[in-house]
Protein backbone atom coordinates (compact mmCIF):
# COMPACT_ATOMS: atom_id res chain seq x y z
CA UNK A 1 0.00 0.00 0.00
CA UNK A 2 1.25 3.45 -0.91
CA UNK A 3 0.29 6.42 1.26
CA UNK A 4 0.82 10.14 0.73
CA UNK A 5 0.09 13.27 2.77
CA UNK A 6 -1.14 16.63 1.50
CA UNK A 7 -1.76 20.06 2.97
CA UNK A 8 -4.28 22.68 1.82
CA UNK A 9 -5.11 26.27 2.69
CA UNK A 10 -7.82 28.64 1.53
CA UNK A 11 -9.09 32.08 2.48
CA UNK A 12 -11.97 34.23 1.28
CA UNK A 13 -13.15 37.70 2.21
CA UNK A 14 -16.39 38.19 4.15
CA UNK A 15 -18.83 40.54 2.38
CA UNK A 16 -22.52 41.48 2.59
CA UNK A 17 -25.12 39.95 0.25
CA UNK A 18 -23.46 36.53 -0.02
CA UNK A 19 -24.41 33.20 1.53
CA UNK A 20 -22.00 31.66 4.03
CA UNK A 21 -21.16 28.05 3.18
CA UNK A 22 -18.66 26.03 5.26
CA UNK A 23 -18.10 22.32 4.97
CA UNK A 24 -20.99 21.98 2.56
CA UNK A 25 -23.61 23.49 4.88
CA UNK A 26 -25.20 26.93 4.89
CA UNK A 27 -24.81 29.14 7.96
CA UNK A 28 -27.19 31.93 8.83
CA UNK A 29 -24.88 34.93 9.07
CA UNK A 30 -25.03 38.56 7.99
CA UNK A 31 -21.93 38.14 5.82
CA UNK A 32 -20.88 35.52 3.30
CA UNK A 33 -17.63 34.57 1.61
CA UNK A 34 -16.69 36.26 -1.66
CA UNK A 35 -15.53 34.04 -4.51
CA UNK A 36 -16.27 32.82 -8.02
CA UNK A 37 -17.95 29.73 -6.58
CA UNK A 38 -19.52 29.05 -3.19
CA UNK A 39 -16.23 30.23 -1.59
CA UNK A 40 -16.43 27.33 0.90
CA UNK A 41 -12.95 27.68 2.41
CA UNK A 42 -13.14 24.35 4.22
CA UNK A 43 -13.99 22.30 1.13
CA UNK A 44 -11.46 24.23 -0.94
CA UNK A 45 -8.66 23.62 1.59
CA UNK A 46 -9.49 19.90 1.69
CA UNK A 47 -9.56 19.71 -2.12
CA UNK A 48 -6.16 21.40 -2.34
CA UNK A 49 -4.77 19.01 0.26
CA UNK A 50 -6.09 15.99 -1.65
CA UNK A 51 -4.80 17.26 -4.98
CA UNK A 52 -1.45 18.13 -3.42
CA UNK A 53 -1.09 14.67 -1.92
CA UNK A 54 -1.72 13.14 -5.35
CA UNK A 55 0.69 15.66 -6.98
CA UNK A 56 -2.13 17.08 -9.11
CA UNK A 57 -1.56 20.83 -8.56
CA UNK A 58 -4.43 22.80 -6.95
CA UNK A 59 -8.19 23.23 -7.22
CA UNK A 60 -7.82 26.44 -9.20
CA UNK A 61 -5.94 24.53 -11.93
CA UNK A 62 -8.62 21.94 -12.63
CA UNK A 63 -11.70 20.24 -11.20
CA UNK A 64 -11.24 16.45 -11.60
CA UNK A 65 -12.82 13.63 -9.64
CA UNK A 66 -9.99 14.51 -7.33
CA UNK A 67 -7.59 11.74 -6.47
CA UNK A 68 -9.57 8.75 -7.81
CA UNK A 69 -8.18 9.42 -11.30
CA UNK A 70 -4.77 8.35 -9.98
CA UNK A 71 -6.05 5.34 -8.04
CA UNK A 72 -6.04 6.93 -4.58
CA UNK A 73 -8.70 6.98 -1.90
CA UNK A 74 -9.01 9.17 1.18
CA UNK A 75 -7.56 7.73 4.39
CA UNK A 76 -8.44 10.62 6.68
CA UNK A 77 -8.82 14.41 6.82
CA UNK A 78 -7.86 16.79 9.62
CA UNK A 79 -9.05 20.37 9.05
CA UNK A 80 -9.24 23.63 10.98
CA UNK A 81 -11.49 26.61 10.20
CA UNK A 82 -10.43 30.03 11.53
CA UNK A 83 -13.36 32.39 12.11
CA UNK A 84 -14.43 34.81 14.82
CA UNK A 85 -18.09 34.40 13.88
CA UNK A 86 -20.32 32.57 13.36
CA UNK A 87 -19.54 30.05 16.06
CA UNK A 88 -19.06 26.69 14.35
CA UNK A 89 -18.86 24.20 17.22
CA UNK A 90 -22.51 23.09 17.17
CA UNK A 91 -22.49 22.43 13.41
CA UNK A 92 -19.20 20.55 13.15
CA UNK A 93 -20.88 17.10 13.29
CA UNK A 94 -23.13 18.15 10.39
CA UNK A 95 -20.12 19.31 8.37
CA UNK A 96 -18.36 16.01 9.12
CA UNK A 97 -21.38 14.05 7.83
CA UNK A 98 -21.58 16.06 4.60
CA UNK A 99 -17.85 15.83 3.90
CA UNK A 100 -17.63 12.12 4.76
CA UNK A 101 -20.44 11.41 2.31
CA UNK A 102 -18.78 13.50 -0.43
CA UNK A 103 -15.43 11.74 0.06
CA UNK A 104 -17.00 8.28 0.58
CA UNK A 105 -15.31 7.74 3.94
CA UNK A 106 -16.49 7.05 7.46
CA UNK A 107 -17.43 10.14 9.46
CA UNK A 108 -14.76 9.13 11.99
CA UNK A 109 -12.16 9.78 9.28
CA UNK A 110 -13.10 13.49 9.02
CA UNK A 111 -11.80 15.71 11.81
CA UNK A 112 -12.93 19.35 11.79
CA UNK A 113 -11.86 21.87 14.36
CA UNK A 114 -12.80 25.53 14.76
CA UNK A 115 -10.69 28.31 16.21
CA UNK A 116 -10.49 32.07 16.34
CA UNK A 117 -7.43 34.26 15.99
CA UNK A 118 -8.21 36.11 19.21
CA UNK A 119 -9.29 39.23 17.29
CA UNK A 120 -5.92 39.40 15.46
CA UNK A 121 -5.40 39.83 11.72
CA UNK A 122 -8.02 39.78 8.95
CA UNK A 123 -9.83 36.89 10.60
CA UNK A 124 -9.93 38.64 13.96
CA UNK A 125 -11.29 41.78 12.33
CA UNK A 126 -13.96 39.56 10.67
CA UNK A 127 -12.78 40.51 7.19
CA UNK A 128 -12.47 36.88 6.11
CA UNK A 129 -12.39 33.21 7.06
CA UNK A 130 -9.58 30.76 6.42
CA UNK A 131 -9.21 27.00 6.55
CA UNK A 132 -6.31 24.56 6.74
CA UNK A 133 -6.47 20.86 5.89
CA UNK A 134 -4.12 17.91 6.08
CA UNK A 135 -5.05 14.63 4.41
CA UNK A 136 -3.75 11.10 4.11
CA UNK A 137 -4.47 9.22 0.89
CA UNK A 138 -3.90 5.55 0.10
CA UNK A 139 -3.39 3.60 -3.11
Amino acid sequence: MKIRVGFGFDVHQLVPNRELWLGGIKFEHELGLLGHSDADVLIHAICDALLGAANMRDIGYHFPDLIATKGYQVGNVDATVCAERPKLKARIPEMQEVLAKLMKVDVDDVSIKATTTEKLGFTGREEGISAYATVLIEK
